[in-house]
Formats: C-alpha cells, structure tokens, sequence
C-alpha cells in the first residue's frame, strides 16, 4: 500500500526547510495533493521528480570544462 508523507515527512527527506517545499509548490516545481487542508506527498512521485532531476557524470564533465 502507498503511503503519503506530509509536509514535515517530506521536508525530513529531503533535508529541507518546510518552507522551500511551499515556495516549490507555489512555483509548480513539485507536486503534492492537498486533502483536508494539508498537504500530502506520493512518495514515489516525488522519486521519481528526484530521478528526472539528476544529472549524469558525463553532464557534470562537460559543465566543468566551460
């Protein structure tokens, strides 16, 4: 079964302020589901948004040599 995180969960996760979670979701950059007023995160999607966002180390070569 899938469990959802809150705000705190995920900030702990992350190592993140809850505040930078807000502005993130404000900015569209990360999605959540709001159930009740609060805020509630799939941890697999938010798995998946850290994988999309990783960079390879052919990438990172290439960005040091410029």
């Amino acid at each position: 079964m899938n469990r959802l995180m809150n705000i705190d969960e995920l900030a702990n996760y992350l190592r993140l302020q809850k505040q930078t979670i807000y502005n993130w979701l404000h900015q569209k950059k990360i999605s959540g589901i709001k159930l009740g007023g609060v805020w509630r995160f799939d941890r697999r999607d938010i798995d998946a948004w850290l994988r999309s966002r990783r960079r390879g180390i052919s990438e990172i070569k290439s960005g040091e040599e410029k």
